[in-house]
């Protein structure tokens, strides 16, 4: 018989005339509880990204493309407005400068190669502010090679230290090794009850035998990932433990499930940052904006105000088709 909630597995607290919960006991319950609420979190934020993902695709990239290709309109523009013959020098610079701006954004941040003639052609003409720096930059390397740390070759004593162990450290690494094993054996001792109780292969009953091999999917699954707790809801998804089996267990063996589960709960919290971070990064957002609803309010923004661009972008196309108006904006651009 299911659980009712698949996620919980604690120790349940003792009546008035019993002691206390332990330490170890309630750092058990405190784990598991803690484990538990990162999966949902993470289960949570994965459906939710999901969402944002495609959303991503079908309103803001098809918004993006329409945005540049605007954007290469104009640059199209401009080149035929400098080629004409009634444009002066002045103007031809303003241009000039227009031109590779925008053709260059173009090209390095959204690849598109077709403007990579025009922008040489205009590359020579347009004015140029960063040159000087660039030279310094490309004849400079960065201040981390050129300071390099001093060794000290003459000095063989200072590895003496790092050779020779000392007690204390021995007999750390050695307690550390133990205690490693143990946790080992901990994981293993479940799964192998697990296995001996659902291991499909002498199982005659054919309707049985295929039930048991989906669990056994699941055993091992949880066995290969030393997923403790999942080992833990399974043997009471399926009888072979009851809560009371779970207040019995001696503060030493929750010693090592404790450990176990500290590194469960560390893992999916790195897990859960990461993947805050990378849908960020792919909503083009700052790592501190990661929180679902303030990266669902950053693109909900970003296609606000992309819809407004394109919208201004193509009105503003349009009236500077005409040379007059053109040459009008051009004199209140200032180079």
């Amino acid at each position: 018989m299911p659980m009712p909630n698949p996620h919980l597995v604690h120790i349940p607290s003792p009546g008035r005339d019993k002691p206390p919960l332990s330490r170890a006991q309630l750092a058990f319950n405190r784990l598991t509880n803690e484990i538990g609420e990162l999966e949902q979190r993470i289960r949570h934020f994965r459906t939710v990204a999901t969402t944002l993902q495609q959303r991503i695709y079908t309103e803001y990239e098809p918004l993006l493309r329409e945005y540049n290709q605007l954007r290469v309109n104009l640059v199209r523009l401009f080149d035929r407005a400098y080629e004409q013959p009634d444009t002066s020098r002045p103007e031809k610079r303003k241009l000039a400068e227009l031109i590779v701006n925008l053709a260059s954004e173009l090209v390095d941040d959204y690849g598109l190669d077709e403007l990579t003639p025009i922008l040489h052609k205009y590359a020579a003409d347009a004015p140029s502010t960063t040159g000087q720096e660039q030279l310094i930059s490309y004849q400079e390397p960065p201040a981390e090679e050129r300071v390099q740390p001093k060794t000290d070759e003459g000095t063989p004593d200072a590895e003496e230290p790092q050779k020779a162990k000392s007690a204390k450290q021995q007999k750390r690494e050695a307690r550390k090794q133990i205690e490693e094993r143990n946790i080992t054996k901990a994981v293993r001792t479940l799964y192998m009850d697990l296995v001996k109780a659902f291991h499909p292969d002498r199982e005659p009953d054919e309707a049985e035998k295929i039930r048991k091999t989906g669990i056994m999917q699941r055993v091992t699954e949880a066995y290969q990932k030393s997923d403790l707790l999942a080992l833990l809801r399974l043997q009471l998804e399926f009888n072979r433990i009851d809560q009371q089996h779970l207040e019995k267990l001696a503060d030493e063996q929750l010693k090592y499930y404790n450990k176990i589960l500290q590194q469960q709960a560390d893992e999916l919290t790195t897990e859960f940052t990461a993947l805050q971070h990378q849908l960020a990064l792919s909503l083009g957002k700052p790592v501190t904006t990661a929180s679902l609803s303030g990266l669902e309010f950053g693109l909900n923004s970003d296609v606000r105000q992309l819809k407004k661009r394109v919208k201004e972008l193509k009105k503003e196309v349009r009236a500077l088709m005409n040379p007059d108006v053109l040459k009008a904006w051009l004199k209140g651009y200032s180079v």
